[in-house]
């Protein structure tokens, strides 16, 4: 598992990172699904939105974990 990642300098988690990105992809996504008229459906759109976040946060650090570890693992 990928424990840091050294961006211009600075060591930072690797989870905060990937759920940095998640929030950006999940607030891409919301304006195209706010617009079908699916989203009217749901009980509560807000926890769409965290359902979302926590499926891209988890799918991003798989990910990661998957390609990117063998490339910087010493």
């Amino acid at each position: 598992m990928i424990e840091e990642i050294h961006i211009f300098g600075i060591y930072m988690p690797a989870a905060l990172a990937w759920g940095v990105l998640a929030v950006m992809l999940v607030y891409l996504l919301r304006w195209p699904l706010q617009r079908l008229p699916l989203h009217r459906l749901f009980w509560h759109p807000s926890l769409f939105d965290l359902a979302l976040f926590i499926l891209f946060w988890w799918g991003l650090s798989a990910l990661a974990d998957a390609f990117l570890t063998p490339w910087l693992a010493p």
